[in-house]
């Protein structure tokens, strides 16, 4: 089982992860999730874990002490933990870094707020990691979609490992489209190929299909797409099919493998 333990001022925000997935995930014991709320850990009376910056400025700085002393009162982990610190100023989470965190027993978040932390914060984190290029008032709604992403990769989470693999961004790939009963819906028809119930051409359909959603919406994904032999084909045909996009070539054409030299 991994657990996820968050420290954040606002445990109440995270009503989310009591339902769908991650709810079922918890009653079946797949994961646990803790919420401590680090106020709980401020020494003063009115229980402040702010104060004003050092050398002045606008806003609050949050202090070290009620961080510091939540995390030391953490009961031993019986396996590996992580601890992360949700910064603005951290790497990028990608669907990567999920499938490197889904390998740890225990992920521990710490979710910022206000203005900024005192710097001594940083000292606990054994990294930092920002949803993205830009600002939230504070990491709760990062730590709750980074648990999300984790979470859906772990044994039985999901139900069939294969839903995990084929969603967008697993193997590099933007996911292929999904369609299900009418048939045809106010003229809009599900493609021959999927009514065929030919597997092998349903599978290089959906091949094809993934490689142009990347092609067409995201080719700057190419530089982490993990290909497959016969992609390369793939791709040349959607190059007829869209020629507007041959200069998107230049993305993938240095990762073809080199035509082995007869000797």
């Amino acid at each position: 089982m991994m657990k996820f333990t968050v420290l954040t001022l606002f445990p109440e925000m995270f009503a989310p992860v009591h339902e769908s997935i991650l709810k079922r995930a918890q009653a079946a014991q797949l994961i646990e999730v803790s919420l401590i709320n680090f106020r709980d850990y401020a020494a003063s009376k009115h229980k402040n874990v702010d104060d004003v910056p050092y050398g002045g400025g606008a806003g609050m700085v949050l202090k070290p002490e009620p961080l510091f002393a939540a995390l030391r009162d953490l009961p031993p982990s019986p396996g590996r933990r992580r601890i992360v610190l949700l910064s603005p100023q951290g790497e990028v989470f990608q669907q990567r870094k999920a499938e490197e965190w889904s390998r740890w027993d225990e992920l521990v978040f710490i979710c910022g707020h206000y203005e900024g932390f005192d710097e001594r914060i940083r000292s606990l984190a054994d990294e930092e990691v920002s949803l993205g290029d830009f600002v939230l008032t504070g990491g709760e709604l990062a730590a709750m979609v980074m648990m999300d992403a984790v979470a859906r990769l772990l044994p039985g989470v999901l139900g069939e490992k294969a839903s995990a693999e084929e969603d967008s961004h697993s193997g590099g790939l933007l996911e292929y489209p999904h369609y299900t009963r009418p048939p045809v819906f106010e003229g809009m028809e599900v493609p021959d190929v999927l009514l065929s119930g030919h597997h092998r051409r349903i599978e290089e359909w959906r091949r094809k299909e993934s490689l142009r959603r990347t092609f067409l919406k995201r080719p700057d994904l190419f530089a982490k797409v993990e290909f497959r032999a016969g992609d390369f084909n793939l791709l040349e045909e959607l190059i007829r099919e869209h020629p507007e996009l041959a200069q998107e070539r230049s993305r993938w054409e240095h990762l073809r493998p080199k035509p082995k030299k007869r000797r």
